[in-house]
């Protein structure tokens, strides 16, 4: 029943039909639906690429995870626990870090910023030195200091300026005594170096040794603010995080993988691709529109041979499964030429970008994910089942009637 139902239809969509305007709306319809599914394919994959340059500079600045006390700003943690957390075999890196508020001044200019301290080991866990791009990056012995672009550009700050230095300023924590009037404790530093990664980050952050901001912030040694760690890929968190909280009985903690770190960006990148996937998904069926009225020409178009494949033996059902495989077939075939047509650009776009951001000389991002072309394709069947199931509904009746 369903072999000769599919021959037919198989010829149906090959052939022509006397009508030219059939054969126009048959092959606008085609059309229409090789447009939709290409469209649909790229957007998805421009997305993607902007996606994933987006997340690229947080991926560079942020850790894997993070370990932060669950109550208090600071976290004892004494040199033996950071080697144990060292050894499991999902750790690859670990480092404390202390951040602080700090009041920044210089040359009568004034700025508040985060205080990063860090030890060497920090660049094992993330390779920040790696973005310096004026400058050097940290000695580790005295007090030299590395700014964001954005903070020295606020301050007017040069590198290695010894004519003026910087001055970090924060309230002092304990008790004053009463020959020390001055609530504050500050520190003169030299900027050796400035960073660049987005705007964003390039006001925010003033990176030091970690001896400098305990001395500044009068913190005892073995207490950081938080410890990052660098992991394997594709690493189980809730295995690591079992693992991590027992060695911290005695202090409760919060594992905090890069996603929860920037959970809004993540939710709101996720909410954006959701949306254009249901825009796009509505020009597809905008577009499918016309494969209805398609094989709604074809069912008037072919009245008389319908009435020949009856009086031959031919069902009611068995009719009306032929308009419905022509449907699918063009569906099916029209999405598969698409997709092909949308491949083929993002392909190029990725390997010989003839597409750039205006005003810029960087190409715009595209990424090939093959979930994309599944998720159209699928995508593209469900509707066009839909269509081919209302646009075919009562065909075999209306014949036999």
């Amino acid at each position: 029943m369903f072999a000769y139902s599919f021959k037919i239809a198989w010829r149906y969509f090959f052939s022509k039909s006397n009508q030219t305007v059939i054969n126009r709306i048959n092959g606008f319809a085609f059309l229409m639906v090789v447009v939709a599914t290409a469209s649909l394919f790229i957007v998805l994959s421009a997305f993607g690429g902007l996606k994933d340059f987006g997340l690229s500079f947080s991926e560079t600045f942020d850790p894997d995870y993070e370990i932060q006390p669950e109550k208090g700003k600071f976290l004892k943690v004494s040199d033996s626990l950071m080697k144990k957390i060292e050894e499991f075999p999902e750790v690859i890196a670990v480092a404390p870090q202390i951040e602080e508020k700090v009041f920044l001044s210089y040359d009568e200019k004034t700025q508040v910023a985060y205080l990063k301290a860090i030890n060497q080991n920090y660049s094992q866990v993330v390779p920040v030195e790696k973005l310096i791009t004026l400058g050097d990056w940290l000695t580790f012995e005295g007090a030299d200091v590395v700014l964001g672009f954005g903070v020295a550009a606020n301050l007017g700050v040069g590198v290695y300026d010894y004519s003026t230095f910087l001055n970090l300023t924060v309230p002092k924590k304990k008790k004053q005594s009463l020959l020390d009037q001055n609530p504050f404790t500050k520190v003169s530093t030299l900027v050796v170096g400035l960073y660049q990664i987005n705007e964003e980050l390039d006001k925010k952050y003033v990176f030091s040794r970690l001896e400098l901001a305990q001395n500044l912030l009068q913190v005892e040694k073995e207490h950081y603010s938080s410890l990052v760690v660098k992991t394997i890929p594709a690493v189980s968190e809730e295995k690591l995080k079992k693992k991590i909280v027992s060695l911290f009985k005695d202090r409760p903690i919060s594992l905090i993988s890069r996603a929860n770190q920037n959970a809004a960006l993540y939710k709101m990148l996720n909410v954006e691709h959701l949306a254009i996937y249901f825009i796009f998904t509505l020009v597809m069926i905008i577009g499918l529109f016309n494969v209805v009225g398609a094989l709604i020409m074809m069912v008037l178009d072919k009245q008389d041979q319908m009435k020949i494949l009856l009086s031959l033996g031919a069902s009611p059902q068995g009719i009306h499964r032929v308009f419905f495989i022509l449907g699918l077939l063009i569906c099916s075939i029209g999405g598969g030429v698409g997709l092909l047509l949308g491949i083929t650009l993002v392909l190029i776009q990725f390997y010989f970008p003839f597409i750039y951001v205006p005003g810029t000389s960087l190409s715009y991002p595209v990424l090939f994910e093959i979930e994309n072309v599944f998720i159209v394709f699928l995508t593209l069947m469900l509707l066009g089942t839909l269509c081919s199931a209302w646009a075919t509904r009562g065909v075999g009746k209306k014949t036999t009637a």
